[in-house]
Parts: C-alpha cells; structure tokens; sequence
C-alpha cells in the first residue's frame, strides 16, 4: 500500500509539473497577441481565485488565525513570482526564464545551511545541485548574456520572491496549529488577484484579444482557450495535484521532481513555439531526472529532534506551489 501511494504521489508531482510548465507556453501567445504581461497575470489568478471561493468559504477562520502567512502568499508567491515571470518571458525564452526561477530552492538550501547553520540531507543537496545543473543544460544557460537583460533581471525577481516566501513562512510556522494548504492557496489567490487588480488596471484591457486568435507556432488558437489552460490547468489543478502529491511523497522528492517543470515546458516550448532542442539539452533533461531518482531513493535513517533541510524545511520552487515551509513544504509558489 505504501508503495502505491508513492507511485501515485509520484504521478501526482509529474501531472503538476506538466500543468505548471505548460502555463508559460500557453500565456506568450496572449502577450504576443497584444495583451500586457501583467493583464495575463491578473487573468490567471482572478479566475482561479474565483474557481477556489468555495474552498475559501470553507477555510474562512485562515484570515484571523494566519493573516501574516496568507499576506506572505499572496503577495509574493502569487503576485510577485508569477507577475516577474510572465514579464520575463515576454522578452527572454520560456526555458530560460524557469531556470533562473529554478534558482530558489538551492537559495533556500543555502540559507538554511549557512544562515540558519541547520544541517542538510546529502541527498536535498545532491538532488538540487544536479537538477540545477541539468536544468542549466535543458536552457543552455551558457548562452544566457545574449539575452534581454531586463527579462533576465525579471526572471531572477521572481527566484527572490519565492526565496522572500519561505524565509518569511518559516519563521510564522506553528505545528500546533496548521494551517490547510488548500485554504492558504484560495486566500492567496484572493489577496494576489485584489493587490494585482490595483497593479494591473485591469479594466484598461484589450478585451477584444480574448475574443480572437492567438498565434502558436503560425497555427491560430482561440485565445479563450488558452487562456482557459492557464487558468483552470496550469494554477488550479496544478496546485492541487501538486499538495496532494506531497502528502504522498518528502518534500524533497516532490521538490526535484518539481524541478521537471521547466524540462516539461523546454519540451512544450519546442513542440508549441518552435524552439528546438539540442543534444545537450536533451542531456540536461536526463541529469534532472537522475537528480530526482536519487533524492527520492535516499532519506534521513535516523530521526533527528532539529528538522533537517530537505526532509522537512526545502520544498520545491513552486513553492506557490502555502505555509510555512515546515507545515506546508512542497506547496508551491510557480509560475
């Protein structure tokens, strides 16, 4: 039995990458189309906000007993990293742009490691540095000063919006207390949809946009549709599958595999908008995946009093993808 809650945790993670990786190659065509990064943002998490009501209606005692937790969530791992995102692959490619993103969890790991000077799991830190370094491959990140510094600047905002999330929920965690990651994702949608509204404007739209097409590769898709993914696919069921995986799999493991994220929209990026893949792309993507085996075979075998980054205190980027990172590590913040 164990082991088939493993499995499906592990199919769960994978759905939840694929949702998440697929928001990018779905939302370019929009702001190719001429809608304002900001205004796809604000799109997003209105109508996801709006999908996740009925879940905020059931948890409405959050607001009194977390304000500062839902605050955390929905300013920076709803509003600051997808807002930073989706502006940053308006001018750089989608791949690129998520593995700068994908710098947050080896952050997060050094700031555990050297700040807070609690030790780590060997194989958090094996997993990280060897998904990160494949993911730098899957971009080819040697090629990264040729790109629009400012979008490179953006995609590296919302690593530290993401980084800002974690360090601010740990230190408001109260395990006596826990706080439902399914309600702090409604509120956070909610506060990250009311703060992007005064942000975005977005009642200065092109509505007109939504009503024709978007072109994908030279191939017209109704922009309704796509923006139909982005919302109910890629942030309402990717943020589901993406708890209920961790609550089958560590943290850790659901942290790397999470980290397939941005393989999954490398590979979507070349099939939908025409960017191709390399050899040492394809390399990278299989160094992200032994990075994932390893993290998921190997665990703490001794129980220790201090949790140990990794097993309890890293997540994975998405954290957006709620708590703090000890209540609710592997709720993720991504795009």
């Amino acid at each position: 039995m164990h082991a088939q809650g493993r499995s499906a945790g592990l199919g769960l993670a994978l759905a939840s990458a694929f949702a998440f990786g697929g928001s990018g190659v779905a939302a370019k065509p929009l702001i190719e189309a001429g809608l304002d990064p900001l205004h796809v943002v604000w799109l997003r998490v209105a109508g996801a906000a709006l999908v996740m009501l009925p879940v905020a209606w059931r948890h409405r005692d959050l607001p009194r007993r977390k304000p500062a937790l839902l605050a955390g969530f929905g300013l920076l791992a709803v509003a600051g990293v997808q807002a930073c995102y989706f502006a940053s692959i308006s001018r750089i490619p989608v791949g690129v742009a998520l593995l700068i993103e994908y710098l947050a969890p080896a952050l997060v790991l050094g700031w555990v490691r050297f700040v807070q000077r609690r030790p780590v799991t060997r194989a958090a830190a094996l997993g990280v540095v060897l998904a990160v370094g494949g993911l730098a491959c899957v971009v080819q990140v040697w090629s990264g000063l040729s790109f629009d510094l400012i979008g490179l600047l953006l995609a590296l905002g919302a690593a530290c919006c993401q980084v800002g999330y974690f360090v601010l929920s740990d230190h408001g965690g109260d395990e006596s207390d826990p706080a439902d990651p399914l309600g702090v994702i409604a509120y956070g949608l909610l506060i990250g949809a009311l703060v992007l509204t005064v942000v975005a404007r977005p009642w200065g739209m092109d509505f007109s946009v939504l009503a024709g097409d978007a072109a994908m590769n030279a191939t017209g898709v109704p922009a309704w549709l796509l923006l139909g993914w982005i919302v109910l696919i890629a942030t309402v069921l990717a943020y589901v599958t993406g708890i209920v995986s961790v609550r089958r799999l560590s943290p850790q493991v659901a942290g790397v595999v999470a980290c397939l994220e941005a393989v999954i929209a490398t590979v979507l990026a070349w099939v939908l908008l025409g960017e191709h893949l390399a050899a040492p792309q394809i390399l990278g993507g299989a160094v992200v995946l032994i990075g994932a085996f390893i993290a998921q075979s190997s665990a703490p075998k001794v129980a220790v009093a201090e949790p140990v980054a990794g097993s309890e205190a890293l997540s994975g980027p998405a954290a957006g993808r709620g708590g703090s990172v000890s209540e609710l590590s592997g709720d993720r913040a991504a795009p």
